[in-house]
């Protein structure tokens, strides 16, 4: 295989990757928020190095700090205006 063919690949493999990331993240947002929890709270443990916990930290999603009357989607914030 040469070096074109396997950056053609690679390139391939990225797109299909962050697609598969983006699909996930607006279908089955609770979930992803379940996987960025499980992931991110082994890491932001006490004794663990200063740059694990960063990395814990940037992984982590949001605090989820919904108003009572919130429907629960969980995008807390204004909506952004629909275009017709």
């Amino acid at each position: 295989m040469d070096a074109g063919l396997l950056a053609q690949y690679l390139v391939i493999a990225v797109a299909v990757l962050v697609s598969a990331g983006f699909v996930a993240r607006r279908q089955f947002p609770n979930a992803v928020r379940r996987m960025r929890i499980a992931l991110a709270v082994p890491m932001v443990r006490d004794g663990r190095p200063a740059w694990l916990r960063t990395l814990g930290r940037r992984i982590a999603p949001p605090a989820g700090l919904a108003d009572p009357s919130c429907g629960g989607c969980d995008n807390c914030g204004p909506t952004p205006p629909r275009k017709h």
